[in-house]
Parts: structure tokens; sequence; C-alpha cells
């Protein structure tokens, strides 16, 4: 099964960007859909952006939109998020995850997370 190590979190100042990676292995990502999810203090996991496997249908939540892009690059077998604008609600430990057979992904194979601290 698909084994998934997001990277690329750190702390930031309010209004900065970061772009995170999830970097698959033990499976081609090209048959996965992938999605961003974040867990943040005192708050339940929530999804963030996801996006099929060919990259041709994408859904993100209305709390990033038009600041968080998600992308994916098959050849590198990896998924990013582009984080613009960050807000101290953003902070939480970020996880991609990837499920086979399926558009949107809501279960599957996780990685063990990114902390993104965004400080204002």
């Amino acid at each position: 099964q698909v084994r998934l190590v997001e990277s690329g979190g750190g702390t930031v100042q309010a209004g900065g960007s970061l772009r995170l990676s999830c970097a698959a292995s033990g499976a081609s990502l090209s048959g996965y859909a992938v999605g961003w999810f974040r867990q943040a203090p005192g708050k339940e996991r929530e999804v963030v952006a996801t996006i099929s496997g060919s990259g041709d249908y994408i859904l993100t939540s209305n709390s990033v939109k038009g600041r968080f892009i998600i992308s994916r690059d098959n050849a590198n077998n990896t998924v990013y998020l582009q984080m613009n604008n960050l807000k101290p609600e953003d902070t939480a430990v970020y996880l991609c995850t990837a499920q086979s057979g399926v558009t949107v992904p809501t279960r599957g194979s996780w990685g063990h997370g990114t902390q993104v601290t965004v400080s204002s």
C-alpha cells in the first residue's frame, strides 16, 4: 500500500506562504485521489483540499479557497499544497491521504503530518 510523508511545514507570520509536499512511495500516485487534511488544536480533523488522480477534479474548502492551491506532479509521485496569505486559524498539523478507486478521498493511507504554525 502507498506510504506518504508530509514535509514543508514551519512557522510563519500571518500573510506569509508555505508549500507543503506529500511524497508517496510503494505505489504510483497517478491511481490515487489525494487529499490534504488538517487537525488544529481543540478541533476535529477537517478536509482542506482534494485532487483526483488525473488532477481533473479539485475540491477546496471554503475556509482556504482563494488562498490555497492543491496540485500534483505524478512524475515525481508528489502532491503539493501551496498556502498563501496564511492566517493564525490555519495553524494545524497538516496530513495527506491517498485513496485508490475514487475521485474524492475520504479515507485511506495517511502520513504522519507536518506542523504549520501561523503567528499573528
